[in-house]
């Protein structure tokens, strides 16, 4: 089997994505592969959309993803949006429907260039999320940061979106807040047991808010597309907004809306940087040099 695959580099509103193109091939981009190639700075990325030959009827692909520090991750918004941009552009089809760990997910490419995913449907259980021990309400569950009189973060909304998502309300400016130390702390707490994506938001408008995310094994991103839709579901459950939401990440806009069949729908854009290949084995890549960056 050859050894390298075709790869392009993408972007989500900031969120670093590479898709890889793993079709006709029974092996998988390994956690080696991704630590080396998160290592290198020319492709520093967020999550690695490895694309599948099908696995169920009546699919295009099966799509796994891969976090920049090599564990698994469930779902991906921003990264689906380049998926779809890559397979649009190669096939000059609009519509796909893919299976992810997370479910079946269908999506389309708009005229004016912008994609929405159908992200699923919402959990809200706390065996769902997965939780470590029982809460009734995940609207609000008591978890802080800070002094315990006086919590610089307290009292997050819980909801898995295929992964586990807490976000914590503020009334200021979200850039305010280092989440930068928070989130490793929280994405860690004995509280969830597959880890969480810690976003913080503010609510701007009925139909706004602003969000920023440290993201479950890549860090700190410029865009989280499930945590967008986590934030809005959210929102709308603890009747902070209404069930279509702008949400700002530090990308840009999103458009979420968490539709009367329970479905989330996201639409954004996607933007190719550049292409080469790799190999899934050892994350050893070369660019092509068609194309700027």
């Amino acid at each position: 089997m050859e050894k390298r695959v075709e790869f392009a580099r993408m972007n989500g509103l900031g969120n670093e994505i590479i898709v890889a193109d793993m079709r006709g091939r029974a092996d998988r981009i390994t956690p080696a592969a991704a630590i080396a190639l998160n290592a290198d700075p020319a492709m520093k990325f967020d999550q690695i959309m490895a694309l599948h030959d099908p696995r169920t009827a009546e699919t295009d692909n099966y799509v796994s993803i891969v976090n920049s520090d090599g564990s698994p991750a469930q779902a991906c918004g921003n990264g689906m949006r380049c998926v779809v941009q890559a397979l649009a552009a190669e096939t000059g089809r609009k519509d796909f429907l893919f299976e992810t760990v997370a479910g079946i997910l269908d999506a389309h490419e708009h005229p004016d260039g912008l994609i929405s995913v159908d992200m699923g449907k919402p959990r809200f259980g706390w065996q769902e999320i997965p939780l470590a021990e029982e809460f009734r309400d995940t609207r609000m569950i008591e978890l802080q940061v800070g002094p315990i009189d006086a919590p610089v973060l307290h009292s997050p909304s819980l909801v898995s979106m295929g992964n586990p998502h807490a976000i914590f309300w503020v009334e200021d400016d979200v850039w305010s807040y280092a989440l930068d130390r928070f989130g490793p702390l929280l994405e860690n707490h004995p509280i969830f047991p597959e880890r969480a994506n810690i976003s913080i938001a503010q609510v701007t408008a009925p139909d706004a808010m602003t969000i920023r995310t440290w993201e479950r094994g890549a860090g700190l991103t410029r865009a989280c597309g499930s945590a967008a839709c986590a934030a809005a579901v959210s929102g709308a459950r603890t009747r902070r907004t209404g069930r279509t939401v702008t949400v700002t990440v530090p990308g840009g806009p999103l458009l979420i809306e968490w539709r009367d069949n329970d479905h989330v729908v996201m639409t954004g854009p996607a933007e190719w940087e550049f292409s080469g290949t790799l190999d899934p084995s050892t994350g050893q890549w070369v660019r092509d040099e068609r194309g700027a960056a």
